[in-house]
């Protein structure tokens, strides 16, 4: 019956095809040069339109809208028009006459010029298309999954069915543009095993493919974008097209890629260079809000101050323009600008967000929400609208994640009493919540017990019934765990004082428990999370050390900054001792030169931490040509991230100093340093002040010891005091002044660069520093990295060290005066060795 139809269809094709020459209508057709023609065209000729021509006007009228802006084309009034009805009539009839391109085409063209996605002809064709789709060449099977997307069949079987074809037919594909394609199409449903073919596939396609063609690396991006996976040799590859491309892309297509590399959290400082300096040439071109938007929501993030400025006034000129997303793009930059100009929020911003917040999808309130929160913008009228508007929202949604942004927003706003029909949400979702909902949730419900009046007398217990259930959804989600990469998926996002006391010993207990699914695809996203949290797992770090060893060829040459920095930070020593970081400096050692600057920066001086100074890496650093490009690379980043790594450079620079004197890099933070201690205004504790009072007991007298010392290259000390050779104390004649022979050196309590005078013969300064649980891992006493090498350096200076630690201090064996006093005596004089 089938090959009967077939034979059927071809012997009809064969005899339209015939009488294609000589068409009159046909060439009617190609004469027109608009959408109004065309239509004229069909209506003239409606009886006898043959699939040529139908196919032929289908084709006509979306080139001529593809060719155009978006907000010249004219798709309603074509959708609207009565002969566009009797073109889509006649396609639905002769469907079965098309070639299996043209019934694609058709498709294609129908679904861009917006016709109902339930419209029978829509219908038809997606039908006609999956009975012949195993014959598709893949450039049609590419289009016709394009078509699906477009109708939200992800998931369906028919996408499906493509990814399979796609698994059988891969090797021969040759054209990048099919095969990123249909990687976009089917991303929802492929496995591991196809995801790493397809890669391997791309990989390969795009050094032989015209690099002038920037959209194949967009869609590779976003491929990876939609699977999660940072693949990072791929994702450089795509990044050096699109730099080598950087004066063909317009804001909107730099808007795309910077959105699809922050959802990958992937950051190239070339690339970023190159942005700045296209945007910054193309500011004078961005006349209309569209283009504008783009190009505020791209440039202002990594803009000087004047540009910053320049871009805020012609927000201003043009926001009257301005709809509901283009204000919310300018708002969310200012955000991340911290910007506070207060004229373009209230008067233009806030006031198109009240206008158009009735249309709005939850998404565009929520985030509407927490930027004119951000921003300070205050109007009661608008927060009470915002708040209708949320929770009416909330009680229709049935997405636990939306639930949860929703209720997060909420607690955002200002609020009496919190709705029975917001707890009673939450209440419902909760089971379906991931980890990182549930400690959203958890921070939520503890600001609104805290808010709430009847707090000061019983707890709610309403608030107190959904923190238990939560508690307990959240450790039987733990204990279920059964899949490694899920897992840390998950605890990508959950720091906080909930997770860490009611969770973080369990979601240790389930990593020791899923040890053997560590593998070369989750051991930086693993260090990672061991680093975030502080907590040491010598069972599960043993591991992921064995498995970096074993596979480091695998692991990308960045990626052994994240793999190096919980071992470094936490202050692990591994059973293999030194080999592991050996193996890991071998590692990146060909490809310092493709490191961005930041994060060569943060290599060394995780790298420091751990007492080893590759040579070939500081000297790279400490390089005229790198520090220039450094700084170059700073301005383009976040001020929180900017300031991270100044201070990172200064102790790196520090430690070098200090540590690797052969190496001669000269000390260049002097200014910096003292910039900092100017603008930092530190106080005693407590606890601070109860050691000095003790210290000047125990050593005669408080002239005997001072009191936030800064040591050369800036260390501050808490407390130092001096001992002559037989250990007696020595008294400062004033704060400023020591009491011993002459011999001057580059020393002081005030600054490193003040004149101080030299000791004693035999004489050594002792260092007293209290160290609060910032400097120990949580689960223990064992103390961190960076306390250690401050204790290294301190030595290095001259200093016996004697480290009080908190829970020393607080315990109760320690609980008396003349305790703590023997306590702290034994420590400055008996522990020198």
């Amino acid at each position: 019956m089938y090959r009967l139809r077939s034979v059927c269809r071809a012997s009809r094709r064969l005899f339209h095809a015939r009488a294609v020459a000589g068409d009159q209508v046909l060439e009617q057709l190609h004469v027109c040069s608009s959408e109004d023609q065309v239509l004229d065209v069909v209506g003239k000729n409606k009886a006898k339109l043959s699939v040529r021509h139908v196919t032929c006007a289908m084709d006509m009228l979306w080139r001529f809208q593809k060719d155009r802006p978006h907000i010249l084309r004219r798709v309603d009034f074509i959708k609207n028009h009565p002969q566009f009805l009797t073109l889509r009539v006649l396609a639905e009839n002769k469907i079965e006459l098309m070639d299996d391109s043209v019934l694609v085409d058709t498709l294609y063209n129908v679904l861009r010029l917006n016709v109902e996605l339930h419209d029978s002809l829509i219908q038809e064709l997606v039908t006609e298309a999956s009975i012949r789709m195993d014959r598709f060449p893949m450039q049609t099977l590419s289009k016709f999954a394009i078509c699906l997307n477009d109708q939200h069949l992800q998931h369906s079987p028919l996408m499906g069915s493509i990814a399979e074809i796609l698994n059988q037919k891969l090797d021969t594909i040759q054209d990048a543009r099919v095969l990123t394609t249909l990687m976009i199409s089917v991303s929802a449903l492929i496995s591991p095993r196809l995801r790493d073919s397809l890669i391997e596939k791309a990989d390969s396609l795009l050094d032989t493919s015209d690099t002038s063609h920037f959209n194949n690396p967009r869609r590779v991006v976003q491929f990876l974008r939609n699977i999660k996976h940072s693949y990072r040799p791929l994702l450089l590859k795509c990044n050096q097209i699109f730099i080598r491309n950087i004066k063909d892309l317009d804001a909107e297509y730099i808007s795309i890629i910077l959105g699809l590399y922050q959802s990958l959290q992937f950051s190239n400082c070339d690339f970023r260079l190159a942005v700045k300096r296209r945007l910054t040439e193309l500011f004078d071109s961005c006349t209309e809000p569209t283009s504008f938007s783009k190009l505020f929501a791209s440039l202002g993030p990594i803009a000087g101050e004047d540009t910053r400025e320049r871009l805020e006034n012609t927000a201003l000129l043009l926001a009257d323009e301005f709809n509901s997303q283009q204000a919310l793009a300018v708002a969310e930059t200012m955000v991340e600008m911290e910007s506070r100009n207060l004229q373009l929020i209230n008067k233009q911003i806030a006031s198109i967000f009240y206008k158009d917040l009735d249309l709005c999808k939850p998404m565009e309130v929520t985030r509407m929400t927490q930027a004119l929160i951000t921003l300070r913008y205050q109007n009661p009228d608008m927060f009470v609208k915002l708040r209708s508007i949320l929770v009416s929202y909330l009680q229709t949604s049935v997405y636990p994640c939306e639930v949860t942004m929703l209720t997060r927003v909420l607690s955002m706003l200002p609020c009496a009493r919190v709705d029975e029909a917001v707890t009673s949400r939450v209440d419902a979702v909760l089971p379906q919540c991931s980890l990182s909902d549930l400690n959203s949730l958890a921070i939520v419900i503890a600001k609104w017990v805290r808010n709430d009046p009847s707090h000061r007398h019983a707890t709610p217990s309403v608030y107190v019934k959904l923190l238990q259930k939560l508690n307990m959804v959240g450790l039987e989600r733990l204990r279920h765990a059964d899949n490694m990469d899920q897992l840390l998926e998950e605890l990508k996002y959950v720091p906080g004082e909930w997770f860490e006391e009611m969770l973080l010993e369990e979601t240790m207990g389930s990593l020791q428990r899923l040890m053997d699914q560590i593998s070369v695809n989750n051991v930086t996203e693993l260090a990672l999370f061991l680093t975030r949290t502080n907590h040491l797992c010598t069972a599960v770090m043993d591991r992921l050390a064995v498995v970096a060893m074993e596979h480091i060829e695998k692991i990308h040459y960045s990626g052994t900054y994240a793999t190096i920095l919980p071992f470094a930070i936490l202050n692990y020593d591994l059973p293999q001792g030194d080999e592991f970081y050996n193996v890991c400096v071998e590692h990146f050692r060909p490809h310092l030169n493709s490191f961005d600057p930041h994060l060569l920066v943060l290599l060394a001086y995780s790298l420091a931490v751990a007492d080893c100074f590759p040579e070939d890496l500081i000297r790279k650093i400490f390089n005229v040509d790198f520090l220039a490009k450094l700084d170059a690379q700073l301005q383009t980043l976040p001020d929180a991230l900017n300031m991270r790594i100044r201070l990172r450079l200064m102790e790196l620079n520090r430690a070098v100093c200090l540590e690797c004197p052969e190496f001669q890099v000269p000390w260049f933070h002097e200014r910096y340093c003292q910039h900092l201690q100017r603008k930092g205004c530190e106080s005693i504790s407590a606890v601070q002040q109860q050691i000095h009072k003790m210290l000047g007991e125990i050593l005669g007298g408080m002239n005997y010891a001072k009191v936030s010392v800064l040591t050369p290259y800036f260390y501050a000390i808490d407390f130092e005091c001096i001992l002559d050779k037989h250990r007696k104390p020595i008294p400062y004649v004033e704060p400023r002044v020591l009491v011993t022979e002459g011999g001057k050196v580059q020393w002081g309590p005030g600054t490193a660069s003040q004149e101080g005078t030299e000791l004693p013969p035999g004489a050594q300064r002792v260092a007293v520093d209290f160290l609060d649980s910032k400097s120990f891992c949580k689960n223990s006493h064992h103390m961190k990295g960076e306390a250690m090498m401050r204790k290294r350096h301190l030595e290095i200076l001259g200093y016996h060290v004697c480290q009080v630690p908190h829970f020393e201090w607080n315990s109760m064996e320690l609980s008396t005066n003349d305790a703590w006093k023997e306590y702290l005596r034994k420590k400055i004089f008996a522990d020198q060795s």
